[in-house]
C-alpha cells in the first residue's frame, strides 16, 4: 500500500464521459445516465483498499440518504485486476450487494476513465455540478483507518448538499488520501508520478 493523496483537478473542469457496464445491473453507464441529476459523484474505489473499507458503509449512506434530492452517483473500480484479483467485476458486484448500494459500480478495466479524471487513490471523489462542471474533489472526511476520529462524510456531505440547495461549494477542500490506484504495469499516467500523500 502506497498513502496517496488524490490530484486535486482544478475546479469548474467538465466532467470526461465515459461508457462502462455496470457489475451488477449490467447496463451501459455514461454521463448521459444521469443527464436528469442536479448533481453527479463519481467516485474511485476498490474492494481490498483499506481506506475503502474503512468509509464503504457510510458511502452506501450517502447513496441512500441523497437518492430522492437526486444526486446521481457512479462507483467505478480501476485497479490492475489481474495483479488485484479482489478488484475483479463480481468482487465489486459483491461489495455492492454487502452493503446494499443503490448506485451503479463499473469495472474501468482499461484504467482510461481514472486517467481521465486524474484519479489518483481509492477513494477519490469528484463532483460535478448541473452544467456537469467539478464543484468539489477532495476528502469524504477527515477520519483514516488508523486515526480514531468518526466516519461522517461531512466534507462530502456539505459539497452536496450546497450544490443540490443551489448554493457555492466551499473552495477551500483538503484531499483524499487513500491506497494508490494499481496500476497496470506501464500504464501509469503522467501525474501519478511524484504524487505524495498529505495528511495532517
Amino acid at each position: 500500500m502506497v498513502r496517496t493523496a488524490s490530484t486535486m483537478l482544478s475546479l469548474g473542469v467538465s466532467a470526461p464521459d465515459f461508457n462502462l457496464t455496470d457489475v451488477v445491473s449490467g447496463a451501459s453507464i455514461t454521463l448521459a445516465t444521469f443527464a436528469d441529476k442536479p448533481a453527479l459523484l463519481v467516485m474511485f474505489i476498490s474492494v481490498h483498499c483499506p481506506f475503502v473499507k474503512h468509509v464503504q458503509s457510510q458511502l452506501a449512506q450517502i447513496g441512500k440518504d441523497y437518492h430522492a434530492p437526486g444526486l446521481g452517483i457512479v462507483a467505478i473500480g480501476s485497479n490492475d485486476i489481474e495483479k488485484y484479483p479482489d478488484d475483479a467485476p463480481e468482487h465489486l458486484q459483491a461489495l455492492a450487494g454487502a452493503e446494499g448500494f443503490n448506485f451503479p459500480v463499473c469495472c474501468d478495466a482499461n484504467q482510461a476513465v481514472a486517467k481521465a479524471y486524474t484519479a489518483a487513490c481509492t477513494p477519490d471523489f469528484f463532483l460535478f455540478d448541473r452544467d456537469r462542471h467539478l464543484a468539489y474533489r477532495g476528502q469524504l472526511d477527515d477520519s483514516r483507518p488508523p486515526n480514531g476520529k468518526p466516519v461522517t462524510g461531512r466534507d462530502l456531505r456539505h459539497a452536496i448538499e450546497s450544490l443540490l440547495a443551489g448554493k457555492e461549494v466551499d473552495a477551500n477542500q483538503r484531499p483524499s488520501i487513500g491506497c494508490n490506484i494499481k496500476w497496470i504495469p506501464g500504464n501509469e499516467p503522467e501525474y501519478f508520478t511524484g504524487i505524495r500523500a498529505e495528511d495532517s
